[in-house]
């Protein structure tokens, strides 16, 4: 009885061993090259027309028009550690 579950745990940690490399053996190599900085003109944000009267909002509020008015300062060099 001892012997059978001894080969079924064998058998488990053999099946995991072999899992585990053809995981690695299938995986994808990152490669050597940074991403680009993302810029202003990569994104689509909707902007009101000039001359169109803005509503201001002070909070979480919910409005039926849509739109964006400004957006944040994109950082170009590394957030390091520290």
């Amino acid at each position: 009885m001892f012997a059978t579950i001894g080969w079924a745990i064998v058998r488990f940690v053999a099946v995991m061993v072999v899992s585990y490399l053809v995981n690695q053996a299938l995986a994808k190599r990152p490669g050597s090259q940074s991403p680009d900085a993302t810029a202003a003109k990569d994104w689509n944000f909707p902007q009101s027309d000039e001359g169109v009267p803005q509503c201001v909002f002070f909070g979480d509020t919910w409005t039926e028009d849509w739109q964006v008015l400004a957006y944040g300062n994109y950082r170009t060099s590394e957030i390091k550690k520290g």
